[in-house]
């Protein structure tokens, strides 16, 4: 493995780097949290929110879909629920899960599992807050996962 990690000008080189490394017919994929672009969440009911794609099916990922989400102070996802779980992690802030009908406080550190067919919504708090989710790439009904 020598060679690896390089001295790079800095990290999207260091990045770029580690990518070509890699053995031809694998798929390796690599990003900064901080430097993948994010898009608005044009749900109804959400406000306040953007997401990034970390990796997913587009990466060939085979079974899941890690996805980096930024909610602005006093935003939210929308209140919902469909026929797959997901983990998510929180990077930072802090806000509330709705989960089993109630909302739970929840903060940096945190892993929080979603079950399938459960109804759920992240509300950040006044800092806001970031979360990792992962998802399943297929849904139970076999169709693709939406934002995966």
């Amino acid at each position: 493995m020598t060679g690896l990690f390089v001295r790079a000008s800095g990290p999207a080189e260091r990045d770029r780097r580690r990518q070509a490394k890699a053995k031809p017919g694998c798929n390796v994929v690599i990003r900064n949290i901080d430097r993948v672009p994010e898009k608005p969440v044009e749900m109804d009911g959400a406000r306040g929110v953007r997401m990034a794609m970390m990796v997913g099916r587009a990466d060939g990922a085979p079974n899941f879909a890690l996805r980096h989400f930024r909610v602005e102070p006093g935003g939210h996802s929308p209140r919902h629920s469909h026929d797959y779980e997901h983990e998510v992690y929180i990077v930072a802030g802090s806000g509330e899960v709705l989960l089993e009908g109630a909302y739970r406080r929840i903060g940096q550190g945190d892993v929080i599992y979603v079950p399938a067919n459960s109804e759920h919504q992240f509300r950040a708090g006044d800092e806001g807050m970031r979360f990792l989710c992962l998802v399943p790439v297929t849904r139970n009904c076999g169709e693709p996962t939406p934002g995966s």
